[in-house]
């Protein structure tokens, strides 16, 4: 009898955790309602992300750092273009601004692989690869201060096993966010937000 009953709990959790699956029905949410306190929003297209109640049905424990190959007039653009097929939760500008366009409850495609899709955050950085100019420090504050708290938030480490570049990701044909992305800076920072 204890064990029907330990059954029939445990199929009651996952129906309560995967209701929202149901044709119809998704997770209550507020329109531009912020992850980081420090973000502004606008709503990537919803071609380009997927709903889900992350951490409840995947768990959160990777951030992916890119670099936006472009500025951020374009990269804004391009996350609310149906047409482009990618987005990433945040973008952050060389002056330290944040933008939030997929809440981090739902999946954002931004690493090409969906299972790295499904457990990450992913953290777009305006600038290109091969101008290290393009990496302020007013960047790497506003993204380490961003980053720390997506840490804090689902207990990630800080550390290159857990944070990564795009690069690194399984699958990946891309090389951000490239050689001249300081993440002994980058860490350094973030750790020291942690405490």
């Amino acid at each position: 009898m204890g064990v029907l009953a330990g059954v029939a709990v445990a199929g009651r959790d996952d129906i309560s955790r995967g209701y929202w699956m149901l044709p119809g029905v998704s997770v209550p949410r507020t329109e531009g309602e912020l992850d980081h306190k420090g973000a502004r929003w606008t709503a990537a297209s919803p071609a380009n992300w997927r709903l889900a109640d992350r951490p409840r049905d995947y768990r959160i424990d990777r951030i992916v750092v890119h670099v936006t190959q472009g500025g951020f007039a374009g990269s804004v653009d391009a996350f609310r273009n149906p047409w482009h097929k990618a987005s990433a939760h945040y973008i952050v500008r060389g002056d330290g601004h944040v933008r939030q366009m997929v809440r981090e409850l739902d999946v954002a495609f931004h690493a090409n692989n969906r299972s790295m899709n499904e457990r990450s955050v992913g953290i777009e950085h305006v600038g290109f690869v091969d101008r290290p100019q393009d990496f302020t420090a007013a960047l790497y504050e506003a993204s380490a201060r961003l980053a720390a708290d997506v840490c804090r938030r689902y207990g990630i480490p800080a550390d290159r096993r857990h944070i990564v570049g795009h690069s690194e990701v399984p699958g990946a044909d891309h090389t951000d966010p490239g050689p001249h992305w300081d993440w002994d800076r980058y860490l350094e920072l973030i750790r020291r937000r942690l405490g």
